[in-house]
């Protein structure tokens, strides 16, 4: 961008099927003026987020009613879903991308590689925030961890909602009521805030993770470390994310998964890897041995799931335990989550 141009920031309405959330909330186009940036907002961009037109216009913001000028004016356009995220809606947005442009947004490069490559002729910059190092300098713009927030909090919700019995231990003229049992797999963002949410409600959790270090986190929300004896070695790597371990260690855990799931009502699973399909953690004969009325909340759904039984966007029924595969939590909390993101 040429010394001395004015930035334009413009704001499109979502078009991926079922997105409510926005790219850019009100409160930070205040600030985004502020600094002398100019604002375009599509008309109607926020309204499925709570954020009406006249909030945007009220902040500073000026409303456009096609998308066609929020793309030709802009130097920066600031999605949620770019057409990498958004590859058959997104579509219709690579002609009007212009030269030097820079598009900001999920991307999903590692997943759909082959986007990239149909982007790269418009000459524009594409800036997918997936790719931000999950380091302490970069938590501030870390868009994952925010949007893993709402899924492990939104995950108790769910496995409550479904569920036959209640989380909290009671006494009533009925007698005493035992607290639910929640087993959460994978302690990362997602799983910490699922353990705290579950406790809140009043659950008995228990925790496991490759990463004997997050340990100390576990028990640090109340929760019990499940324990795995065999060698893990380094099962971090440089993003933070756990790694593909071998063999001997995958034998070892589905016999420990086998027993802990057993023992649980529900259980909320989270492990992913960074473009590869998520791990099986539950086969079917782990949920054969569920008691009737618990619950899985596999949030690894996007990516084929933790289960093996799971299916993305629907609850699957199957010897008496529902499996609920979730796709986009975050548009379920869309006010939050677009301030978050």
């Amino acid at each position: 961008m040429s010394e001395g141009k004015s930035i334009v920031i413009g704001v499109p309405k979502e078009t991926f099927p079922g997105e409510t959330r926005v790219g850019l909330v009100p409160a930070m186009v205040q600030q985004l003026t502020k600094g002398g940036a100019e604002v375009l907002v599509e008309a109607g961009a926020g309204s499925a987020a709570g954020f009406f037109d006249n909030d945007f216009e009220a902040k500073g913001a000026k409303l456009v009613s096609g998308r066609d000028e929020v793309f030709s004016s802009a130097n920066v356009v600031v999605q949620v879903r770019t057409f990498g995220a958004n590859p058959d809606k997104g579509k219709d947005d690579l002609g009007k991308i212009k030269k030097d442009q820079l598009v900001v947004g999920f991307g999903d490069p590692l997943g759909e590689a082959e986007r990239a490559k149909e982007f790269a002729p418009t000459g524009a910059m594409m800036f997918a925030l997936e790719m931000l190092p999950r380091i302490t300098r970069a938590q501030s713009m870390d868009v994952l961890s925010s949007m893993a927030t709402i899924a492990g909090y939104k995950a108790v919700l769910l496995a409550a909602d479904n569920m036959p019995r209640m989380f909290p231990m009671m006494m009533t003229a009925a007698g005493t009521i035992a607290p639910a049992k929640v087993f959460v797999i994978g302690a990362g963002v997602a799983g910490l805030q699922a353990i705290a949410s579950a406790k809140r409600a009043g659950a008995v959790v228990v925790a496991y993770d490759v990463r004997p270090a997050v340990a100390e986190q576990i028990e640090s929300l109340g929760a019990k470390f499940v324990h795995m004896e065999l060698d893990t070695g380094d099962a971090e790597d440089k993003g933070g994310y756990a790694k593909d371990m071998g063999d001997e260690f995958i034998k070892k855990q589905r016999e420990l998964m086998t027993r802990v799931v057993a023992e649980n009502d529900a259980v909320i699973t989270t492990a992913a890897i960074p473009g590869k399909k998520s791990p099986i953690l539950i086969t079917e004969d782990m949920v054969k041995g569920m008691t009737p009325g618990s619950v899985i909340v596999d949030l690894a759904a996007e990516r084929g799931g933790n289960c093996e039984l799971t299916k993305g966007g629907e609850v699957v029924e199957a010897y008496g335990v529902k499996i609920i595969g979730p796709l986009n939590i975050p548009t379920t909390i869309p006010y939050h989550a677009s301030q978050m993101y």
